[in-house]
Parts: structure tokens; sequence; C-alpha cells
């Protein structure tokens, strides 16, 4: 299964989220997606580890059942941008479709939580129309990325909570065409 077919799902999206800096069993995992059923977070688990996004790090017996521990390859979970210079308008369609599927579900499951307090945890969904020549745009996802990139290496901690960061950025017009009046 190609990266896009693979990722292009949003339990797989969901899952790959969870994985992130963690070494988890199955079980944890349909733990931390209770919404969904077992038999379906076990069946995702294997197309992702068969395609090789999930790597296996540790088995053990547990009740005489097989318990795997999980670790995300980073490698693996991402499409390069020669696939997404590849990608047809209805492609792009699909992905946005998935990743805006899988964070309304993590949205929600946040939100039904006994403990979500969006206010405290500092909870931001606003969505800013800036103007921007592509010199200017160029350097502010430059200088988004210096900001991001050094906290993905973030690992667990105990005084860390994990965060969910989806920059969503395109263009809502089209260039005007001449000078503009002013």
């Amino acid at each position: 299964m190609d990266p896009l077919e693979l990722l292009g799902h949003p339990i797989r999206l969901r899952i790959v989220h969870a994985m992130r800096g963690r070494t988890l069993t199955t079980s944890q995992l349909c733990a931390r997606i209770p919404e969904v059923s077992k038999a379906t977070v076990y069946r995702h688990i294997d197309l992702l580890a068969a395609g090789g996004v999930l790597q296996v790090t540790d088995e053990r017996r547990v009740r005489g059942a097989v318990e795997r521990h999980y670790r995300l390859r980073q490698d693996r979970a991402t499409i390069d941008a020669a696939t997404a210079e590849s990608l047809t308008p209805d492609d792009h369609r699909r992905g946005f479709a998935v990743a805006m599927t899988a964070l309304l579900a993590e949205f929600n499951a946040y939100l039904d939580r006994d403990h979500a307090d969006p206010a405290a945890d500092l909870v931001g969904y606003r969505q800013h129309a800036v103007w921007l020549s592509r010199d200017e745009l160029l350097e502010m996802i430059g200088q988004m990325r210096q900001a991001i990139a050094p906290r993905l290496a973030n690992p667990p901690a105990p005084d860390r909570a994990q965060y969910l960061l989806s920059p969503i950025l395109f263009p809502v017009d089209e260039p005007p065409a001449g000078p503009q009046a002013g």
C-alpha cells in the first residue's frame, strides 16, 4: 500500500498522531481511541505495521497472547515533497477531508474527557486571512518551521501534555490582476 493510501484514513491518521514520541501496545492505543472498536483499531495497526509505518519494538506473552509494543517510524509517516507534487486536485480534496475528519474526531475526543478545559488548556482554532507576497509567504513558512521543528523532538515527560498542531495554509482568492486601487 502506498504511503498516501496508507495514511489517508482518519483512524490510521489518529493512530499515527497517538504514536508520536511513544512506544505503545495495541491495548494502549485502543484506550486512546475508545470510540473506535478494538477490532477496527487492531486491523488498522496491522495495516500500518505491514506498510512499515509502525515497527514492533518488543513482544511479550501476556495471559497466553502475544502483546506487541509498537513505535512510529517517522520517516514512513509523512508524505514526501515529490509525492505531494504529484497529487491531483481530487487527491488533495480526499487528503484534506481525511485530515479534517481525524482532526474533528481528536477534538471531540478531547471535549468528551471529564477533565477537558479548553480555556485552561489554551485551545485555539482561530483563522486569519493575511495578504502575502510569495517572498513573505516563504518567510512566514520558514519562521513557523523554526518555531515548530525543535519541539517535534520533545519526548513525553510528566510535565508535558501532547498537543495536536495542524497548520493549514492555502490561498482563498486569486491574485489580483494589475495595479490595485487604493
